[in-house]
């Protein structure tokens, strides 16, 4: 469809972002190739059987290997007594157990639960009680926490694996530094547990039988962060999941128009597979296109993180605000070879403009900032990817995606004002996992998903994110918004990160609150409050700045306001 023919669709239907899409990218994707996800990864597979899927820690695992491993899991887990459909827990971080464990489920005809590794015991506890999940995988770093409440929860089987448990002799090296050195693992017993290589051991010797898995099945329970109260679980299908594959594949296809696309492109993966961004970006883009994933098990351990940046010139790096941030102020980050890269993708929060300019600057490729949840598994919108400068906007709909700005009472709202951006798509959850009331209010009566965020749509389609509703700060009858404080504060130079909450005021109801991280020690109260009086209107300006060594993060590193309004 050519670009005029699409403007005029546009207009037509309600859909302003139509006009907006690049030449290669249609309105609808077309109907899936695969009936699961299980089908999807074989095929992939075998077509990339001899190139590198993951790596880890100076280990590859091929396709093929990938294939094999996975077999031995989804075996083994069939041997269990297990129903079709049956919850099994993966509480791992960025190793290669985990695609290997991932995909097993997943062949099994079983459905993932993505646990977060620095769960407290009662976070768990919730969570496996919430899935019932049968079995767990877990790394022997956070078995203790699993020890604390497995006998409280439906967990029937705990196997446990090691850091090294994949990485040859090295990964006897490895284990021994993090107990004996680092120290690492805590004590923990676990009575009858299993290890992940006697469950391989086993497993290579059974036989993974077909399962009848079709897209409506349930592959992943993914549980929201909790953040607007108990952490729920967005009951994500195969549907779901190969749906948002595909739009993003035909998004991906912008960046070759004109440029030679490379035989295997390289992924970095410094986000936690176990979250949706990763999953997704991440792990099953990476399968779908033959891709190799460097998996990055401490992000937060920089000098390491950027040493496996310099040794592999990736080609698509997907991030989070304060991971660029963090990854800029290291020195070693000025002797990478970015030539390769051409896709910075941010997403999991605001990306601040200060940080995109010098991003854009310091490597030569923009960060495209995009949109999404775990009930949209996750990518929602998305900006061009052959634009040339930060737009500051979360970007169009993607294909079979409608999105719709609407008011409180579940009104459309004119193109230019601001309310809760409503999301429909194939990639939307079936729903909250046995929540039926709280899916009830997620999804309205036509389809349409209900994220909790304010903003946004021009009259180009582009969609601007103001903030989530719960984090909006009420001063004197106004609404403020903390993304465009912070975005503020964090253009004077000695601001290192930053985060603007409400407190209680009993002149104007609420007042802004700024907490920041110095990047300059020498930056003061009284010089900060001057440069966001020069840039904000009076009843948006900090009334109050608290200088902190470090901010509170999710295991994403996403910071969490509501940490700071407790």
């Amino acid at each position: 469809m050519t670009d005029l023919a699409k403007t005029a669709e546009g207009q037509a239907t309600g859909k302003p972002w139509l006009g907006s899409y690049p030449a290669s990218v249609p309105a609808e994707i077309s109907p899936l190739e695969h009936d699961s996800l299980g089908t999807f990864f074989e095929d992939s597979c075998r077509k990339f059987a001899s190139r590198t899927a993951f790596s880890s820690m100076g280990r590859t695992l091929s396709f093929r290997e990938l294939e094999e491993g996975s077999a031995k899991i989804g075996a083994w887990l069939q041997a269990q007594g297990l129903s079709k459909g049956d919850r099994v827990a993966v509480m791992l971080p960025n190793i290669l157990q985990n695609p290997v464990i991932v995909y097993g489920i997943l062949r099994a005809g079983y459905t993932v639960v993505n646990v977060n590794p620095l769960y407290t015991p009662r976070e768990l506890q919730h969570q496996l009680q919430d899935s019932g999940a049968r079995i767990i995988f877990v790394l022997e770093n956070f078995a203790n926490t699993v020890e604390q409440v497995a006998g409280k929860t439906p967990v029937e089987k705990v196997v446990v694996a090691t850091m090294g448990d994949m990485l040859g002799l090295k990964g006897l090296i490895v284990n021994f530094v993090v107990r004996r050195i680092k120290k690492l693992v805590p004590a923990w017993s676990i009575p009858g547990h299993l290890s992940f290589n006697a469950v391989m051991k086993a497993g290579g010797s059974l036989s993974l039988k077909p399962m009848d898995v079709t897209l409506s099945d349930v592959a992943f329970l993914q549980y929201t962060g909790g953040t607007t109260g108990v952490s729920k679980g967005a009951t994500l299908t195969h549907s779901n999941l190969l749906s948002n594959l595909k739009q993003l594949s035909v998004w991906l296809d912008q960046i070759f128009d004109g440029r030679e696309r490379p035989e295997a492109m390289v992924f970095i993966c410094p986000l936690p597979l176990y979250h949706i961004f990763a999953l997704t970006v991440n792990s099953l883009m990476g399968v779908a296109m033959g891709g190799h994933n460097v998996l990055i098990a401490n992000p937060r351990d920089i000098p390491a993180f950027l040493k496996e940046m310099k040794a592999h010139k990736a080609h698509i790096l997907p991030g989070l605000n304060t991971l660029f941030t963090a990854m800029m102020n290291n020195e070693a980050f000025k002797e990478i070879d970015f030539s390769s890269l051409f896709l910075t993708f941010g997403g999991g929060m605001a990306v601040q403009r200060p940080v995109a300019e010098r991003w854009r600057e310091m490597t030569g490729c923009p960060i495209t900032e995009g949109y999404g949840l775990s009930e949209t598994s996750p990518v929602a919108t998305a900006n061009r990817l052959d634009a040339a400068e930060f737009s500051g906007m979360i970007g169009l709909p993607i294909s079979s995606t409608d999105i719709e700005i609407r008011d409180d009472d579940g009104v459309t709202l004119p193109l230019g004002e601001v309310g809760e951006i409503c999301i429909r798509g194939p990639q939307v959850m079936a729903g909250y996992w046995q929540r039926p009331e709280e899916t009830a209010r997620a999804i309205t009566p036509d389809g349409f998903f209900r994220s909790g965020d304010m903003g946004m749509m021009d009259e180009r389609g582009y969609i601007k994110i103001v903030d989530r509703k719960k984090d909006m700060i009420l001063v004197s009858g106004f609404n403020v918004y903390p993304n465009e404080i912070e975005e503020v504060a964090a253009m004077h130079p000695g601001v290192l990160e930053c985060a603007a909450i409400g407190v209680a005021d009993e002149h104007s109801g609420e007042a802004v609150k700024l907490v920041v991280v110095k990047r300059d020690q020498a930056l003061t109260e009284a010089e900060l409050k001057a440069h966001c009086a020069k840039h904000l209107t009076n009843y948006k300006r900090p009334r109050i700045i608290e200088f902190r060594s470090e901010l509170p993060k999710s295991n994403v590193g996403k910071i969490l306001r509501k940490d700071l309004r407790d």
